[in-house]
């Protein structure tokens, strides 16, 4: 029996790593992408051995123009067939605010967090025959979606955008694609949050807790799996959207 094929965007690192493994673990193949890295982590690698999926890894820069045909095709052309499914986790992250935007930054959030997500989903389903099962796609996007804060400008807007598609894309792509969309809480960080400010930035949930990367590889899998469920976003955040906070979290929970 075939398995089913799964494009995992920025799946080598991180959260997408972890959504990647989730999916070897419940019987998918897999086409991992990296922008530059297409190392699988240490953790994923292990699971990728342990139950001996059949996976690739594709180096695409998704600022470069094109890169989501030229990612599609790279998959179709490997695989020999199209994704069932299609988890759109990479992103770029940056600082800037209303003082620092530039044209440059906000174009290169678009494109790499919106606009390519967007054309993959519709890559795949101008290649998606209509006598075939409905493949699924699913956009990694963030909380603030709900409730913004002035950080982070560039990134929140790209987002924003992204969330914005979700409705839109499920409505125009129903015939052979149902889309849907994640939006994590603080999920993993790089070494910039203290042990008592993550403890305190906790406190602050509604559910006393944050987010860890197997939260989110579970509602990918709920996602996949919900053949009547499309247009929708599930926050995946302890509650934190319920809420609304004057800044990011990397400045709160400090005192």
């Amino acid at each position: 029996m075939t398995r089913p094929l799964a494009l995992v965007t920025g799946g080598v690192k991180r959260v997408g790593a972890a959504i990647a493994a989730r999916l070897a673990d419940s019987g998918y193949a897999l086409a991992l992408h990296g922008n530059s890295d297409v190392t699988p982590d240490e953790s994923l690698a292990e699971k990728l051995k342990e139950t001996g999926c059949e996976w690739f890894c594709f180096q695409q820069d998704f600022l470069a123009e094109g890169a989501a045909e030229s990612l599609m095709d790279e998959v179709v052309g490997h695989f020999g067939r199209t994704p069932e499914l299609i988890v759109n986790s990479a992103s770029i992250f940056g600082q800037d605010d209303a003082d620092t935007i530039c044209e440059e930054e906000m174009q290169n959030h678009l494109r790499v967090n919106s606009l390519v997500p967007v054309l993959l989903t519709t890559a795949l389903h101008q290649r998606r025959s209509v006598d075939s099962d409905r493949a699924c796609v699913i956009h990694i996007l963030d909380q603030r979606i709900r409730n913004p804060n002035r950080d982070q400008l560039s990134y929140t807007l790209s987002k924003q955008a992204l969330a914005g598609s979700v409705r839109t894309l499920a409505v125009a792509c129903a015939d052979r694609i149902r889309v849907n969309g994640i939006a994590p809480g603080l999920t993993l960080t790089a070494g910039e949050y203290g042990e008592e400010q993550m403890a305190n930035i906790t406190a602050m949930m509604p559910l006393d807790r944050l987010p860890n990367p197997d939260d989110i590889a579970d509602t990918v899998l709920y996602l996949a799996s919900g053949e009547a469920i499309t247009g929708q976003i599930l926050y995946v955040d302890g509650g934190a959207n319920l809420k609304s906070f004057d800044r990011d979290f990397v400045h709160l929970g400090k005192d």
